[in-house]
């Protein structure tokens, strides 16, 4: 029955959905208890190719989920990724039924979300202001989230609404036509949802705007607003066509939106509410005492609900009192005289409703009772009808019954006559066969007398003639009663034949008769059993007449009740109001008592943080001179920093300048709180301490001209500084204090900072996963060839070298190949890694993607890579250079220190974006560790190497004499002061070269030629 009822209510045809169609869907949820029998019906469906099987599909849904049972919509979450792409395909039809099943879809996934984010809220969201009040959880988030939720419905609702309207042809009446009907039939559940939406809202921003500031709430106030005025000129355009008039009471909104600004103005807001009229509803509905009765129920337990929520529960309770959450303090009994007369004319208002509502019901069932003993005095008409037809019919068989006997007369009597006409055939039988037998006699014996003679022959011809005379008459008499049993025997076939037809006939009428009898019987006892059904639904309405009349006369008193409690809370009011009085007055005196008193600690207190903020002042001061101090130490000139990290303290040190420069005036305005100043100097202080030596550090790596400039902007920024916090000292200079030209130095400070950033490789983004690829590959190759470099210069060494020099050689070269073999390792779990590390962190896009978009760490690893790759280059030279002899052992161990320096910076740049818990960076740390050790293996073997050589070179004093020796020493005294100065010069030119490399690897990264110029 229900796979009939979808189908025929989810059809082509472009009608509105029937009502007995959709009521046997939604009581089918409720028997199966779920849709799965709706969705397998509508799986069958072709929804995505006729818009109007798909339109009539979106209202049954809505219907069920409004109507259907709670399951409905955990049975229907399978499928909402299918309503959303059938609504985005239907998006793309601009005319007819594609846009309206579109926005329809979209607003029943809407829907959907709501009540699965909302479980507190039915289908056809009725609730009571207490459910709306659990729903939040006494949580003002709640409510403001639970708000923001409600506007998004509210405004997929109307959207629905304008579409519809803007659809349809408003030159006609298209109301009345089945094309309108089917385009305006889900609009009932929708204006349904916006009066609830609607009401639920309003009560919302009341309550939002009793614990939250106004300026907060201004946005919701602009949405509400828009969304009240679209809302009220739909519920007035509906209400005027003639479709809707007949099968819903629309509500009309107010004339101005709710001020929610004001309090109390949530007693003037009505809730809208919309009646559906009972002659709506099909014959096959449940009967209209049950309706009556749950509405009575529901009328009664929300009253019930009502009086719980005033009388039944503790005064001082309210759940939507945030005013602790908040820090607003009001006086209790004025909070609660507030709260009982707001309550007290909700209260009024709820009854006056209850009254209309109870009185609209009573009339209905007054109207109900007219019309059934209307139908009761039909049908005892009818019953009366049905009596005198059985009395005509009775008398009409007694008739029959008459004729049949007659009938039965007139057959006897024709049997009588058949019998006594066979008597007469039989005589006249007899007689012909006497009578021929004496005419037979009477011939012979007239021809015996004739031969005889004895009588003579006129004699004869006499008694012949007189024979046959008497021949001729039998003859006639014969013919007579021939004729006339012929006559008799016509007669008698007649009257058998019309007695047959007759005794047919009323046969027939007999039946039919009886047929009719048999009809008015049951017609009269189907009167008589629907007369006993009237007479027991008359009783029940008359018991539930009764029952409401008791029920009225219970409210009544109830409201009696209700206005003496009422009564007796203004007196008790008046009374807490005296008695407040009292308490404030007594208060008052004891108040200004106590207000010297008051003025003077407070004024103690003031003086006391005014000292706390001095000494804190103070010792402000003293880091800012203290980081100042520090641009003039010479150990300070070896200390580095980048400009990145400069830029995030430069960040840090502007926001605290302007909390400070905020808490100064929070200050001014307020001086009995010094805690925000006070919490906000000693941040100052550190960070525009550390922001001047991170500067000054940064310099020292910068070239010439902006270093200077960067150096004089710190002086400049931490004697602003200085003036600053010596103006918060003094009360006379605390309006004048202003940080704006701390700020300002800090602004310069960024600026040269972003001038001084690498600005990359020139290369494109779009190249560098290929340039690391290259870069990682020729790295690998040149450790490679390194390795059988120095494989080769072993195996030359072995064959050429002996002694002391083969020892060497060997040791040194076996330790430069254990180097390049960790190095190799090295590569090749870097290269691990850095392959971990994009498929992880790539997602969805190429590698070639995921290097362009971190391209600073990208520039990382090809420099990084180039480094190793470069060392290893050199270290091999420069151990071919020393096994020839032509080289220096120093060379090779500052190869291999600068190897261990790019492999670590290689190691720092891969575990940059590793996972810490990552195997492959613990293998890469393991390499790393090995290449530490094996860097440290080549230059213990190079200084044991050196000093080998050293003690086969050593000197022998014991052959110069005193004079030789007197000037050997002077020549070595000469040496060492020509080495001396040697050195000197050398590590000029060491800072000359380092400064010359830093502009090179500035012009690389992107500076200007006059940047990277100033350097040397």
């Amino acid at each position: 029955m229900e796979t009939v009822s979808i189908t025929k209510a989810i059809n082509a045809q472009e009608a509105a959905v029937k009502e007995k169609h959709a009521r046997t869907c939604i009581l089918g949820t409720h028997h199966e208890r779920g849709a799965h029998t709706f969705w397998a019906v509508v799986n069958r469906l072709a929804l995505s190719s006729n818009a109007v099987l798909c339109w009539k599909f979106c209202h049954v849904f809505h219907k069920l989920l409004r109507d259907g049972h709670v399951n409905v919509l955990k049975d229907s979450m399978r499928y909402k990724s299918e309503l959303g792409d059938m609504s985005r395909m239907w998006g793309h039809l601009s005319e007819g039924y594609g846009q309206l099943c579109s926005i329809y879809l979209k607003l029943l996934r809407t829907k959907m979300e709501f009540h699965t984010k909302n479980p507190g809220f039915p289908g056809n969201l009725q609730m009571s202001d207490r459910q709306l009040d659990e729903t939040g959880e006494n949580d003002v988030n709640n409510f403001f989230q639970l708000t923001v939720e409600m506007f998004d419905y509210l405004e997929c609702e109307l959207n629905l609404f304008q579409t519809v309207f803007g659809s349809l042809d408003t030159s006609r009446s298209v109301s009345v036509t089945a094309a309108g009907q089917c385009r305006l039939a889900p609009l009932i559940q929708v204006i349904l949802d916006c009066s609830h939406l609607y009401d639920y809202t309003v009560k919302l921003l009341f309550k939002l705007h009793s614990c939250l500031p106004a300026d907060t709430l201004q946005g919701h106030r602009d949405r509400f607003l828009e969304q009240f005025k679209k809302l009220k000129d739909l519920f007035y355009r509906s209400s005027n066509l003639q479709y809707f008039k007949r099968l819903i009471q629309i509500p009309q909104l107010p004339e101005n939106p709710p001020n929610f600004l004001r309090a109390s103005a949530l007693s003037e807001h009505i809730s809208p509410v919309v009646v559906i009229p009972a002659e709506t509803s099909s014959p096959d509905s449940e009967p209209l005492a049950d309706l009556a009765e749950m509405e009575t129920s529901s009328q009664q337990s929300l009253f019930d609900n009502k009086f719980d929520d005033i009388f039944g529960c503790s005064f001082s309770n309210d759940p939507f009192n945030f005013n602790s959450q908040n820090g607003m303090t009001r006086d209790d009994k004025d909070q609660l005289i507030e709260r009982l007369q707001r309550e007290v004319s909700d209260l009024k208002e709820e009854l006056r409703n209850v009254q209309a509502e109870n009185q609209r019901l009573v009339m209905q069932l007054k109207g109900q009772v007219s019309e059934l003993e209307a139908e009761l005095a039909e049908q005892q008409h009818l019953k009366r009808q049905a009596l005198d037809e059985g009395d005509f019919l009775r008398t009409e068989l007694d008739e029959l019954k008459k004729r049949h006997e007659d009938t039965e007369k007139a057959q006897r009597s024709l049997t009588e006559f058949e019998r006594k006409a066979q008597a007469t055939e039989q005589r006249y039988t007899k007689l012909k066969d006497k009578y021929s037998e004496l005419v037979q006699n009477h011939a012979d014996l007239l021809r015996k007398l004739l031969f005889t003679g004895l009588i003579p022959n006129a004699e004869v011809t006499k008694q012949v003639t007189l024979a046959r005379q008497a021949q001729g008459d039998v003859e006639r008499e014969r013919k007579e009663l021939e004729d006339s049993f012929q006559r008799l025997s016509e007669q008698a076939q007649r009257k058998t034949l019309e007695q047959a037809e007759v005794l047919e006939t009323l046969k027939r009428e007999l039946m039919a008769g009886r047929q009719e009898l048999q009809v008015l019987r049951s017609s009269v006892e189907s009167s008589v059993q629907s007369e006993a059904e009237h007479g027991v639904q008359l009783a029940e309405l008359q018991q539930e007449k009764a029952s409401l009349a008791e029920a009225v006369a219970q409210r009544d008193q109830q409201v009696a009740a209700l206005q003496g409690s009422v009564q007796q809370l203004e007196a008790a009011l008046e009374r807490g109001r005296a008695e407040q009085h009292k308490a404030v007055q007594e208060l008052q005196s004891r108040l200004v008592d106590r207000e010297s008193s008051t003025q003077a600690l407070q004024q103690q207190l003031w003086d006391q943080q005014f000292a706390l903020l001095q000494c804190a002042l103070e010792e402000a001061e003293q880091i800012v001179q203290g980081a100042l101090h520090c641009l003039e130490e010479p150990a300070h000139a070896s200390c580095t920093s980048s400009p990145d990290y400069l830029l995030s303290r430069t960040l840090a040190a502007s926001l605290c300048t302007e909390r400070l420069q905020e808490a100064r005036g929070q200050y001014l305005s307020d001086q009995s709180d010094v805690s925000s100043l006070l919490s906000c100097v000693p941040p100052f202080a550190h960070l525009i301490s550390d922001t001047i030596l991170q500067a000054s550090a940064t310099s020292h790596m910068a070239p010439m001209k902006p270093a200077d400039e960067l150096l004089e902007v710190c002086k400049e920024c931490g004697a602003e500084a200085l003036r600053c916090l010596g103006a918060l000292k003094d009360k006379a200079t605390l309006e004048g204090a202003d940080c704006t030209g701390v700020a300002s130095c800090l602004r310069q400070i960024n600026a040269i900072g972003e001038e001084l950033r690498p600005k990359g490789l020139d290369v494109k983004q779009e190249e560098l996963g290929d340039l690391v690829d290259k870069e990682m590959a020729a790295t690998a190759a040149a450790i490679e060839a390194a390795a059988t470099r120095i494989e080769e210069m072993l195996n030359k060494s072995q064959a050429g070298d002996t002694g002391v020099m083969l020892e060497v050689n060997e040791r040194i070269l076996g330790s430069c190949t254990g180097l390049m073999q960790a190095i190799q390792a090295l590569v090749l779990a870097s290269k691990d890694l850095q392959r971990e590390i994009v498929e992880s962190g790539r997602g969805a896009a190429s590698p070639k993607e995921f290097y362009a978009r971190n391209s600073r760490w990208t520039e990382g690893l090809i420099s990084a890579s180039k480094a190793v790759g470069w060392g290893a280059t050199v270290m091999v030279d420069a151990a071919d250079l020393v096994v020839q002899g032509k080289g220096k052992l120093e060379e090779l161990m500052v190869c291999s220190r600068e190897i261990a320096a790019s492999t670590a910076q290689l190691v720092a740049a891969s575990k940059v974006k590793a996972d810490k818990e990552s195997a492959k960076l613990r293998k890469l740390q393991t390499a790393s560790r090995e290449v530490n050790q094996a860097t440290a293996a080549v230059v213990a073997s190079t200084k044991a190497g050196k000093s080998q050589m050293e003690e086969e070179d050593s000197l022998d004093f014991s052959a110069p004499t005193l004079t030789q020796i007197k000037r050997q020493e002077m020549d070595s005294q000469v040496r060492v002061l020509e080495l001396e100065s040697w050195l000197q010069k050398e590590r000029l030119r060491l800072g000359e070269l380092r400064k010359r490399h830093y502009a090179l690897a500035g012009a690389a990264e992107g500076w200007s030629e006059s940047e990277a110029g100033a350097a040397p």
